[in-house]
């Protein structure tokens, strides 16, 4: 009897630890099924730019509208107003700029007035490139993150009223065209003369000094004139001081006069300025002493920009 009471409670043991290990497979099955259906969930990307496909570049945009400028990488509004011959101040009104870092690539500005025919009154800009002697520090590349604002020059002080509007273009993107602004008042921006008739000014010469540098439409935008630090730099023209500072890039301290509304000229490199934005200038007065600035030597690196082109200046001056 006690040998059948064993042999009983053996066969129920052995039922038990096989009913236990179906048990353990069975839940081995799920959880294995349960991973499978984990692990073949489809994969959605949420990445992709609202309004694009996963993958696909960003629609380019076409060429600015006459009389507007496109915003590029590393572009500030003091280069666009000189290549675009205007006044900075002028074209921050006019495209409601208020703050000096807010120009934001790919922006549309008005650069000619409002009111104005853009088709017979825009000139299209060029790119400025350094000149022999000008140690200049490379602005962003088409396509490349703009450079922040706060690693450019320091903004020159901003004399008189009106809207602050130099900083270097941020990375933000924005493609509308601005609305067109109530036009300055008369004597925001006057004290030049009144253009000639055939579109021509008579310059004096600015320095005394050899001519270092002639121009040359691909490597240099004007005129470099030799001299020693300390030598005076006078106003070619009279007309009003538009720029004063040091905020371009290349050109160290810089002074741009309006002449009319076709011509500016440019006095780079200088040691130090003797007038500021705003002044009304006359022919043959000193504006600056030369120096050295983002140059490596002692010139004045002169332009003329007719309608924001660089012209040769050795055209518009008499000889030595």
């Amino acid at each position: 009897m006690s040998m059948l009471r064993a042999m009983q409670r053996n066969r129920m043991k052995i039922d038990l630890t096989v009913a236990g290990r179906g048990a353990s497979v069975i839940a081995l099955c799920l959880l294995t099924a349960c991973a499978t259906r984990l692990d073949s969930a489809p994969v959605v990307d949420q990445t992709a730019p609202l309004g694009t496909s996963a993958g696909q570049p960003p629609v380019p945009l076409g060429p600015p509208p006459p009389g507007y400028y496109r915003v590029k990488p590393g572009d500030t509004l003091y280069r666009i107003a000189l290549e675009n011959g205007q006044n900075y101040r002028d074209i921050a009104t006019w495209n409601n700029v208020t703050n000096p870092n807010q120009i934001e690539v790919d922006q549309l500005l008005r650069v000619v007035p409002p009111g104005t025919n853009p088709s017979a009154a825009y000139t299209p800009g060029v790119v400025t490139a350094p000149v022999p002697g000008m140690a200049a520090t490379p602005s962003g590349q088409p396509g490349a993150p703009a450079a922040p604002a706060a690693s450019g020059p320091a903004m020159p002080p901003i004399y008189g009223s009106g809207a602050a509007a130099g900083a270097t273009a941020g990375a933000m993107a924005g493609g509308s065209v601005p609305p067109a602004a109530v036009p300055p008042q008369a004597g925001a921006s006057g004290g030049e003369m009144a253009a000639a008739p055939n579109g021509s000014i008579s310059l004096a010469w600015p320095a005394r000094g050899p001519v270092l540098n002639g121009f040359d439409d691909s490597k240099n935008k004007g005129v470099n004139i030799g001299g020693a630090p300390g030598d005076p730099v006078k106003a070619a023209g009279d007309g009003r001081v538009v720029y004063a500072g040091n905020g371009l890039r290349g050109y160290g301290n810089l002074i741009i006069i309006k002449h009319d509304a076709t011509f500016l000229t440019a006095y780079a490199h200088n040691r130090a300025l003797m007038v500021k934005e705003g002044d009304a200038v006359t022919k043959g007065q000193k504006i600056a002493e030369m120096g050295n600035t983002d140059s490596d030597r002692v010139m004045l690196h002169f332009e003329v920009r007719r309608q924001g082109k660089p012209v040769d200046p050795l055209k518009y001056l008499p000889p030595q």
